[in-house]
């Protein structure tokens, strides 16, 4: 009887030692898990109409960029030829792309109050 009843107190201390492990593991309750998750959901909400707004400004300030090659293009050609190019000349002497062309069209067009220094 007194065997059994030893045996029988070791198997309970070995259950209670196993509980209490458990008890001491930290970790993120399921609150504090969302609340993360609500914190970086208001950052994201703040930040990403501010880079939209910067994507346009800089697609602003590349198409100026390209306005400025395109009348350096415009220059060197003058210098070449003592004619003033329009821009499908300027496409087809290989001084300029098409896509340079198509982007100094649209920054006019954008931009009312400048004038082209180029015919399109």
């Amino acid at each position: 009887m007194r065997k059994k009843f030893v045996l029988i107190s070791l198997l309970k201390n070995k259950c209670e030692n196993k509980a209490s492990k458990r008890k001491q593991v930290a970790a993120f309750t399921l609150i504090e898990m969302l609340i993360v998750l609500m914190i970086i959901s208001i950052l994201i909400l703040l930040f990403v109409p501010n880079l939209l707004k910067e994507k346009s400004q800089v697609q602003n300030t590349g198409e100026s960029a390209v306005v400025k090659v395109v009348e350096s293009q415009v220059e060197l050609y003058e210098l070449d030829h003592s004619d003033t190019p329009d821009l499908s000349e300027l496409v087809k002497d290989g001084m300029i792309t098409q896509k340079q062309a198509d982007s100094y069209k649209d920054y006019y067009a954008k931009n009312k109050g400048e004038t082209a220094e180029i015919a399109n």
